[in-house]
């Protein structure tokens, strides 16, 4: 009974638009000091604890890496490029963005960023080759989710971080997922592209072009090489890595391209540290939860009930998916990670799903959410972004649903496509 009044009451907290953080700290606390036998010093042991960790020493410096590329305006620059060959065919400005976000996926581990870095660089330009606003306004919203799976990934550092999995395992893990949403994303963009006669740029490709610009692009095309390559070799960890990519960001931004000035990196790494404290809080108010859950047996009576309920593996996994799902309507993804993978990871270990397979059907779960009103951030993004209002920008993702949707049933039920590289 205790249990159900705390959701309530934090379900209530959320309703009134109190930062999840808070609402989770404030519930939890509450909860703990009802606790017979639990001294108020846990709290403060609990909190610090959960972001006293090696592993999320990586966040910051990923976050400083993205911002810093965005503020480089490498995204123009990779438009550029890429566009000098893909723009030949029927939709190809629209197929350039997407493959615009695979590459600043592989350097930015954050789905917002990535979403906000290239939809500042192509938004106008899609209007200008009469690509509807609300198109435009969902493929770069839906291509900034593949921030989230291919590595490096902050949603990955996360799942590490609580669950104890490695961190470099897990972004190996996402390398074919990613690749493999990337790639149906981009044949429905040229489905619909040519559907509705979307693009006007029907010319051969600048190969000549291609050729020019590669130089200027090309210290910029090294940095996933790097990052990717460091980490599957051993030779850095991700922690490490963070810091070699933002140092390498800064390098490219303040001497390479000149993009940026010493001030505009104090403003990017001003931000970063806003961002970073904004999930490292999230992180200290779900490990109080998890202290509590663990304290009380919930997780481990959730376990006790699966087995009396006799699921199977593809059972269990399409109920958590379905359950992720409903969570990620309501719940950013940092939230639903830290609230929930306490909870899954034992029942999907306890029936014999591999921990990394789980984990990359988490994280595409995430990116689904951050395209799922109400509180999708991507859709909030591309709104400022386009200056559309969200119901339309939700309109432009909407053809990209099914396409999501398809990508998790086959990361789910096909342990292969996260697990061939591991």
């Amino acid at each position: 009974m205790l249990l159900v009044a705390a959701i309530v009451l934090l379900l209530l907290l959320l309703a009134i638009g109190s930062h999840v953080a808070v609402a989770m700290g404030l519930v939890t606390t509450g909860l703990i000091l009802m606790l017979d036998g639990v001294p108020a010093t846990v709290i403060a042991q609990t909190a610090f604890k959960s972001v006293n960790s090696y592993p999320l020493m990586a966040i910051p410096m990923f976050v400083l890496a993205g911002n810093l590329m965005m503020r480089g305006n490498i995204a123009g620059l990779m438009i550029e490029l890429i566009g000098s060959i893909v723009r030949a065919v029927r939709g190809g400005l629209a197929l350039t963005v997407l493959i615009a976000c695979v590459f600043f996926a592989a350097i930015s581990g954050s789905s917002v960023g990535s979403a906000a870095a290239i939809g500042a660089a192509t938004v106008d330009g899609l209007r200008r080759e009469e690509y509807p606003a609300r198109f435009s306004a969902g493929i770069v919203a839906v291509g900034g989710t593949l921030g989230l799976m291919i590595p490096p990934s902050l949603g990955f550092i996360l799942i590490g971080a609580i669950v104890g999995l490695p961190v470099d395992k897990l972004f190996v893990a996402g390398i074919v997922p990613g690749l493999l949403e990337a790639a149906l994303l981009m044949g429905a963009v040229v489905y619909l592209s040519r559907r509705h006669g979307y693009g006007t740029t029907t010319r051969r490709a600048d190969l000549a072009g291609f050729v020019r610009r590669t130089p200027k692009a090309l210290p910029a095309l090294v940095m996933p090489v790097l990052i990717m390559g460091s980490i599957y070799t051993g030779y850095l960890t991700p922690t490490e890595v963070s810091a070699f990519a933002a140092a390498y960001a800064a390098l490219l931004c303040l001497l390479v391209y000149r993009s940026v000035d010493p001030a505009g990196v104090w403003s990017a790494v001003r931000d970063s540290l806003l961002q970073t404290t904004m999930i490292f809080a999230v992180v200290m108010g779900g490990s109080l939860i998890g202290f509590v859950l663990a304290r009380m047996g919930v997780s481990a009576q959730l376990v006790a009930g699966i087995d009396a309920l006799e699921m199977s593996a593809w059972q269990f996994l399409l109920l958590a998916n379905v359950i992720l799902l409903v969570l990620g309507m309501f719940l950013d993804g940092v939230a639903m990670i830290v609230l929930t993978a306490p909870l899954l990871f034992p029942m999907a270990t306890a029936l014999g799903i591999n921990p990394i397979h789980f984990a990359v059907i988490m994280v595409a779960n995430v990116e689904i959410a951050t395209l799922t009103p109400p509180v999708g951030l991507n859709l909030f993004v591309m709104s400022g972004i386009a200056k559309l209002p969200v119901h339309e920008v939700v309109r432009g993702v909407a053809p990209f649903y099914g396409v999501r949707l398809t990508a998790l049933m086959l990361i789910t039920y096909v342990p292969a496509i996260a697990l061939l590289l591991v």
